[in-house]
């Protein structure tokens, strides 16, 4: 399934900027960044499971948000990308 990760992290402080690169890192090992604060994972169940649980053991639910939205399996028919950055096909070929 595709989900889309997006989230919020407040930097005002050395705490806050730490946990925004290890939810950044964390979402890098699940999916593809496509905006800033913005991840599209190709995940199962088991996989979001354990990202969902990274993340919000990483969060501080008073300051930072996390928000998941869930495109399924269909997902190729509910994204639409216009503009600079070429958009990519997680389930296309993968080259290191």
């Amino acid at each position: 399934m595709m989900v889309l990760v997006t989230y919020d992290v407040n930097t005002e402080d050395f705490e806050g900027q730490k946990r925004l690169r290890k939810i950044a890192k964390q979402c890098e090992n699940y999916g593809q960044r496509v905006q800033n604060s913005v991840f599209e994972c190709l995940v199962d169940p088991t996989q979001f499971t354990e990202l969902k649980l990274r993340l919000e053991n990483i969060m501080d639910k008073e300051k930072d948000s996390l928000r998941y939205y869930f495109l399924g399996k269909n997902w190729k028919n509910r994204v639409e990308h216009v503009g600079s950055k070429e958009a990519y096909d997680p389930e296309g070929l993968l080259m290191i």
